[in-house]
């Protein structure tokens, strides 16, 4: 499954967490690594609440309340959640329905939302779906990401030029950013000048940040600055039109219990996206956890995880938070940090909390642009550029869902683009997987069962074939073209007889349907009418318990079935080969083989696999 590229690769190796009290040394380790998270925590969190088109405080509120509950319930050591910058994406889109100016509705249908995310995500834990997040492709999954990418650099054009935002949420957001563009007032150079100016300060930082091994302070550094700059120049906090260019105020005030407005045409709405959300949140936290995990060799309950997330995002929704998951860049930085335990988490939702209650007015006097600016960072990072190009030049299969599934994110709806994805990888799967491969072997003078080359004699007598693949209702018509050479092998003409026995290797099929036991079963009757004896070899247990189901044996005497041995490749296959040559009787093959070279046991014969 992929990864999301909001940090570097990680580089430093910790042993698994060992058992035992909770210590001063894992306390201090801890400790350290919470606080090294909160301050990336802090612009992230306001960023992200921006992405969603929400206030910054939201954004503030999951990394206090989703972080703490997905500590204490998770099962990584190391995982951080709140809120992320493509469920953050996703949001928007989920609440775009409703009137932009409608504030208050937009707060409460994201609560409602968080909730239903959470409940969604506890009922896959709960019937231990955990697992089935492990069918999304990660081609599927890095295409949603390229994809958000994309977006989310787009969505910050207005904030980065100071233009005042256009448009309604029933619009696309490429059509909005167009409205933006040539109807949100003249663009400000101050405003631009803040954002990139930001950007060159995250890149400067975070290569000291690297080159050093200092605590990931680049993003806040770079925020305070743009803040200090904007505040001592008295740079304007408004356009000339009267849109806001700063975040404004941010309340000293810690999230509360809050019941979340209901109305079944929310739940109508939103239903859609809290699934595709919360499919999204589950690989976002799953992948994180699974890199730390290879790593650490910590052993991980997905199910577990699953619920610490549906728990967390159900509380978030009563606290007036943004739906989240686990945070690559967080999660990533809080194992750098030599993060002990699950409690460098809670530590880390604390002292966001200290945060917001010391310096949360100061928000007032933060650029937006200063905030594009780190988010058009994230943007990049959210790409994982060398996986990405390893899928795309793997196959034209892995090349196609990619570019689906991003061009789908961009161009039509982003929540969905993920389940678009999802059902196209099904769709071109199961061609692929309907192919059966039938091959003919034959027995060469040298006593060797093998394929049949061109130059080979066919055997009138006795026909071996061997079937491989998935013997499903989407093989069925190749299972039955095959079948219909096989009647054609065994009918008289006045050239040759037909052949009187027929041998079927079945070592390699996989998972019989009812569509494909049919077919057998209508192959078996034909066979007997004609008075031709069938050979079943290597037969696999799940094949055999479906003819015992159906009593097959009534068409096929338990003595002409041979199971698969495991112990001896093969040798099941050669000895359906002896019998059918005792049963082939005085017949000769045009290929010179009869039964008179195989009645003789101390004559070995040998199978090419």
């Amino acid at each position: 499954m992929a990864t999301i590229s909001e940090a570097p690769i990680l580089t430093k190796k910790l042993p698994a967490a060992r058992r035992g009290g909770y210590d001063g040394h894992r306390l201090r380790r801890d400790l350290i690594a919470g606080l090294t998270v909160a301050a990336i925590a802090v612009p992230q969190s306001m960023a992200y609440a921006l992405i969603a088109h929400v206030e910054p405080r939201y954004g503030l509120y999951s990394a206090i309340v989703v972080t703490a509950v997905g500590a204490i319930f998770g099962s990584s050591s190391y995982l951080i959640n709140g809120p992320t910058n493509a469920i953050s994406l996703v949001v928007f889109s989920a609440l775009a329905y409703l009137d932009p100016n409608a504030r208050g509705e937009i707060f409460e249908a994201m609560f409602l939302l968080a909730v239903m995310v959470g409940a969604v995500q506890i009922a896959i834990a709960l019937f231990k779906l955990g697992d089935l997040t492990r069918y999304i492709s990660e081609s599927v999954v890095l295409g949603f990401m390229a994809g958000a990418g994309l977006l989310i650099a787009i969505s910050q054009i207005d904030d980065l030029f100071g233009l005042a935002h256009q448009g309604t949420g029933h619009q696309s957001l490429l059509y909005r950013v167009w409205l933006s563009t040539h109807q949100g007032g003249p663009w400000n150079p101050y405003c631009f000048g803040i954002g990139a100016g930001v950007t060159i300060l995250v890149l400067f930082f975070r290569r000291i940040v690297r080159k050093y091994h200092l605590p990931r302070l680049d993003m806040l550094l770079a925020l305070i600055l743009a803040a200090s700059l904007t505040h001592a120049l008295g740079w304007p906090q408004s356009a000339a039109d009267g849109h806001s260019l700063v975040v404004g105020d941010v309340p000293r005030e810690l999230p509360t219990l809050h019941v979340p407005t209901f109305k079944f045409e929310w739940l109508h709405e939103m239903s859609g996206s809290a699934v595709a959300i919360a499919l999204l949140g589950l690989l976002e936290a799953l992948a994180v956890a699974k890199s730390l995990a290879i790593q650490t060799r910590e052993k991980l309950d997905y199910n577990k995880q699953c619920l610490a997330e549906g728990l967390a995002n159900v509380t978030g929704g009563f606290f007036r938070c943004l739906p989240g998951s686990g945070s690559l860049t967080r999660s990533t930085i809080n194992f750098n940090a030599g993060a002990a335990t699950r409690w460098s988490g809670v530590f880390a939702a604390v002292a966001t909390a200290l945060i917001v209650l010391a310096f949360a007015p100061l928000a007032g006097y933060v650029p937006k642009a200063a905030l594009a600016g780190i988010l058009l960072v994230t943007a990049y990072g959210l790409v994982d550029w060398p996986r990405l190009r390893f899928a795309v030049r793997t196959s034209r299969y892995d090349a196609i869902l990619v570019l689906a599934t991003a061009s789908t994110a961009v161009f039509l709806s982003v929540e969905f683009s993920i389940l678009v994805g999802t059902m196209l990888s099904f769709i071109m799967y199961v061609p692929r997987a309907a192919r059966l491969k039938v091959t003919e072997l034959t027995v060469g003078a040298d006593r060797v069962v093998r394929d049949r080359q061109p130059s080979d004699e066919p055997c009138t007598a006795m026909v071996l074939f061997d079937v491989e693949g998935e013997l499903f209702f989407g093989a069925a018509p190749e299972l039955e073209s095959s079948f219909d050479e096989l009647r054609r092998r065994t009918e008289v003409s006045d050239a040759a007889s037909g052949a009187k026995v027929i041998v079927l290797r079945l070592k390699r099929t996989r998972n019989p349907d009812m569509v494909c036991m049919k077919l057998f079963e209508q192959f078996l009757h034909d066979m007997n009418d004609r008075g031709v004896i069938v050979l079943l070899c290597a037969v696999r247990a799940d094949f055999a318990e479906a003819m015992a189901n159906l009593h097959f044996q009534d068409l096929l005497p338990p003595d002409r079935v041979l199971l698969e041995d495991k112990t001896a490749p093969g040798s099941s296959t050669i000895e359906a080969v002896r019998r059918a040559y005792e049963l082939v009787g005085p017949h000769a093959c045009s290929n010179g083989l009869h039964r008179s070279d195989f009645e003789a046991k101390s004559e070995p014969l040998y199978y090419m696999i």
